[in-house]
């Protein structure tokens, strides 16, 4: 059986989507989602093999989900065409990954991306990959393309810990983004520094938190097999998405509605407030692929 997708009227009705709204909107709830004609392609890939029984990560698997969901959003049948699509061999590229110690972006993701960026053309030489530091490495100082990617959480002072929040690095003082529950982050998407070189968002949902206790908390109580990376060129398609699935596993787990707290309204006034993006599900074209078992979306 095909899974269901939200209509736009069924998201903003769900007990789910009424508490983020009310939370995060002082507009009625048709101003919820900024308009736009043309939707926002994400790829939800999944494959049940990707971990082995010690969830440790399968490199040559997650080689191959990246390439097939690359070829999809991009309707090409081979990897390096698309990839040459996204890169051009003069790019300098800088790939910001996320270190948190307990849900890092996997190595072999990172060594894929490097993989499919030198396949393009590009020079190893003018790769980086970082997540602190990126504003003292040159590689991201002078870069001239960006691929953005990072394990799905929970976050205590944002909600959501995922891609739009990834970009925080950018900026000398990130504590300055911290208000309203990091409200305005997509702020940072608009800086001279990141501002029109982003080339491609990997959401990873390899073993997503989906619930935390405070400040830097982590157990394995509170994630789980997912075996799944988002994929898309719009960071607040892909997000919403990501939160979209979390909502769902709170909701399985817990047995209720369980809103995340705080709410992750930065993603979604990515759209309303700063038009990084869409977060309405009606303006997302969501393409799935691989292991349906226990999808929640």
């Amino acid at each position: 059986m095909k899974p269901k997708v939200l209509t736009r009227r069924e998201f903003l009705k769900s007990s789910t989507s009424a508490a983020i709204a009310g939370a995060l909107f002082l507009g009625s709830p048709e101003e919820l989602f900024a308009q736009s004609e043309k939707k926002a392609r994400v790829v939800l890939i999944r494959n049940k093999d990707v971990l082995d029984d010690l969830n440790n990560q399968r490199d040559e698997v997650l080689q191959e989900m990246l390439d097939e969901a690359v070829m999809a959003l991009l309707g090409e049948n081979d990897p390096i065409k698309a990839w040459k699509r996204i890169i051009a061999p003069d790019d300098k590229v800088g790939i910001k990954t996320n270190v948190w110690s307990y849900l890092a972006t996997p190595r072999g993701l990172e060594k894929a991306i490097k993989r499919r960026v030198m396949d393009a053309g590009v020079s190893e030489g003018h790769i980086g990959i970082k997540d602190r530091g990126v504003l003292g490495d040159s590689r991201f100082r002078n870069a001239t393309a960006l691929i953005n990617t990072r394990p799905l959480r929970t976050h205590h002072w944002s909600g959501v810990g995922s891609l739009i929040k990834n970009y925080i690095m950018f900026v000398r003082s990130p504590s300055d983004y911290h208000d309203d529950s990091c409200a305005d982050l997509a702020k940072i998407w608009k800086l001279p520094i990141v501002s029109g070189k982003t080339r491609l968002n990997i959401l990873v949902l390899l073993t997503p938190l989906f619930h935390g206790l405070g400040p830097h908390h982590y157990s394995p109580k509170y994630v789980w097999t997912y075996k799944g990376l988002l994929v898309g060129s719009d960071p607040v398609a892909v997000d919403s998405t990501g939160v979209r699935i979390l909502l769902a596993k709170r909701r399985q787990f817990f047995g209720e509605e369980r809103p995340l707290s705080p709410p992750p309204k930065h993603v979604f006034l990515a759209d309303t407030r700063h038009h990084l993006g869409t977060a309405d599900p009606e303006k997302i074209d969501l393409i799935r692929i691989g292991w349906k078992n226990d999808i929640l979306i």
